[in-house]
């Protein structure tokens, strides 16, 4: 007779959880370390009884908001490569469809993050119960059926034997290099406090190995000879060089053909800021040297990139008529973008089997000469923009950005998401390690900073990590400050103010929005805007739920904010209040910063205001510049 064990669901699921391993290159680790959650109805007496039993063996991690337990998962899981992730439990109502924005975040980068949202009664003892979604055509819907197009995976477990196979669906595609992402098991209430004779062997210990899986031959013989016929290559690395752990392996075939390597957000860091080969950030807010290797590149590899918008300047800066396009990638479904030759296989893998089929084959030397004057020039230009002089006032964000990049060790990690700040960061900053640039740009959501930063310091307890937030994001979520206090998570907040929605601000004036809705502005008795900013003091806030504050007015105040905050013990916020960025006044500076490339933002095709006509023949002019690759 095969041993049973009796045991509710939920423990059963977490002892389960407690003896996953991934193994990757002979190191092996656990995959679900441990369990953030907020109770309520629906997942308090069942999955909240079963991780104060757990103990140790699964610890809990108290979180704020149900969104901001997800980005914690998330940064947690891309610190650790992928291998290892947090589960996440939430009650049955508003704390499951709040699980929406951050599953589709984990999705869209493909980072691996396990949900457990309750869920009403399976066997509907009363019907409807307490926060339950009526639907009139079906009666086996619940909320957490938004959860479905968001996951990668999605199951409700309605019998305790269903846990079965639905838990080792679920560790396969957490563990799935091409196919990872959010996993969903939905569990409801009365399931979860259900007990069951459950085989042994469903507890024992299981190593999901991540495969490295190679190129096909004949694929990889043709992208050796497309590579071998080009006269002026390029190289996009996107996050799949990191997921892989193939920057070294992305160095040694740059060093080797002499191919320059441009960054889209995900792929930033690949090689280090100062490689003869790092051409810096390609696209919308790439530099102008990547962008112009791209416009006339004849060949394009793309590593573990998914030809997004922005890295592309929606289809218009390829422009060279023949340009042809390889794709290594791990996922097939990216494998054929821009209409390019499938190489599919691990990045690090297929890197060193393509080294070894060009053999020596290396671009021509005036290639070379031309793109490394280009970066000698551009990081010149870097350094006058980062090291401004202090002035006495207060800073523009880019001399925010230099403080910083004169007080963070190599090994620190920077982390942001959204607003105005990517578009500096992908341009102008100089990256020191292959984990130091954090920004999430596959879903760019505001919030996601403060509790990413949390997961990466769970992840990597010996790094200083750092949260560079705008006043907007800071205001979408700051409650996660309360979880680094009660956890002694001494991350450092860098809290940017500058009154409004900087980034969306110069989107809509450049698209004929007038800015509307981006500052905030008093109303006057008539329900006018006036040109005063909110009475709002948001060192102030950060300061209530815990954190030091330490406030800087001028460059020089900030530097010195920074190193005391990288010293501190606790967690900490530093406090700026910026000026505009066109406050430079250096006439290079303010040139090199604007967009290299377009982005496609459409724009309203009649109009009465004159400032969206004007946008609108601006747009049709950089619209004509678009093309399919076909």
């Amino acid at each position: 007779m095969t041993p049973t064990r009796r045991l509710t669901v939920a423990q059963a699921l977490l002892r389960f959880l407690a003896a996953q391993h991934t193994e990757r290159d002979g190191v092996r680790q656990r995959l679900v370390t441990a369990c953030w959650g907020i109770f309520g109805h629906g997942n308090v007496a069942g999955v909240g009884q079963a991780l104060l039993e757990s103990g140790d063996a699964m610890p809990y991690l108290q979180g704020r908001n149900e969104q901001a337990m997800v980005h914690a998962a998330v940064g947690y899981a891309r610190q650790s490569d992928r291998l290892r992730t947090h589960a996440v439990t939430t009650s049955i109502g508003p704390g499951a469809t709040n699980l929406v924005t951050g599953a589709a975040l984990a999705t869209v980068n493909r980072l691996p993050v396990l949900l457990l949202p309750g869920d009403v009664f399976a066997a509907r003892p009363a019907d409807p119960v307490l926060q339950q979604l009526q639907v009139p055509y079906a009666g086996d819907v619940s909320v957490n059926d938004a959860l479905r197009p968001v996951s990668r995976y999605f199951d409700r477990i309605t019998r305790p034997e269903v846990l079965i196979p639905a838990a080792l669906e679920a560790m396969r595609v957490l563990t799935d290099p091409a196919e990872t992402g959010a996993v969903t098991l939905a569990l409801p209430q009365d399931v979860q406090a259900e007990a069951y004779d459950w085989p042994e062997d469903f507890f024992a210990p299981r190593v999901w190995r991540v495969r490295r899986p190679l190129p096909d031959p004949d694929a990889l013989a043709e992208a050796a000879a497309v590579l071998r016929a080009a006269q002026r290559p390029l190289i996009v690395a996107g996050g799949g060089v990191h997921h892989s752990g193939a920057e070294a392996a992305l160095a040694a075939f740059a060093e080797a053909t002499g191919i320059p390597v441009a960054s889209t957000q995900a792929g930033k860091g690949s090689l280090r800021h100062d490689h003869p080969c790092d051409l810096g950030g390609i696209g919308h807010t790439g530099t102008p040297n990547a962008d112009d290797r791209a416009r006339e590149a004849d060949v394009v590899l793309g590593v573990g990139t998914r030809w997004t918008d922005f890295t592309t300047a929606s289809m218009t800066l390829f422009r060279q008529p023949g340009v042809r396009f390889v794709n290594l990638n791990i996922a097939p479904c990216d494998g054929g973008r821009m209409s390019g030759l499938p190489l599919v296989a691990d990045a690090r893998a297929g890197l060193e089997a393509l080294a070894g089929a060009l053999d020596g084959h290396r671009v021509p030397t005036r290639y070379e000469t031309e793109y490394e004057g280009a970066k000698a020039r551009w990081d010149r230009l870097v350094q006058t923009a980062l090291g401004a002089e202090d002035g006495g006032v207060r800073p523009t964000q880019v001399q925010v950005l230099g403080a910083l990049d004169s007080v963070v060790g190599d090994e620190d990690v920077v982390i942001n998401a959204a607003g105005s700040l990517p578009g500096d960061l992908h341009k102008l900053w100089r990256t020191r390690s292959r984990q130091q640039y954090h920004v999430e740009y596959g879903y760019s959501c505001m919030g996601y900073e403060i509790p990413a930063a949390l997961g990466v310091r769970l992840a990597a307890p010996g790094r200083t990590v750092w949260a560079l937030v705008g006043d907007g994001t800071y205001l979408m979520m700051p409650t996660e400050l309360v979880t680094a206090v009660q956890q002694n998570l001494n991350i450092n907040v860098v809290l940017v103010q500058n009154h409004g929605y900087a980034s969306i601000g110069g989107l809509s004036e450049a698209t004929g929005g007038e800015r509307l809705g981006t500052a905030y502005r008093f109303r006057d008795a008539d329900g006018r805007f006036t040109g005063d900013p909110l009475p709002v003091d948001l060192a102030a806030n950060a300061a209530s739920l815990g954190l030091e504050v330490l406030r800087a007015g001028t460059v020089d105040e900030l530097r010195a904010a920074l190193r005391a905050a990288r010293a501190s013990s606790r967690p900490t916020c530093v406090y700026v209040e910026t000026r505009a960025a066109d406050a430079d006044q250096r006439p290079r500076v303010r040139e090199a910063l604007a967009p290299q490339a377009w982005w496609d933002v459409p724009v309203a095709e009649t109009a009465s205001r004159p400032a969206a006509v004007e946008a609108r023949r601006e747009y049709d002019r950089h619209a004509a510049d678009r093309r399919r690759h076909l």
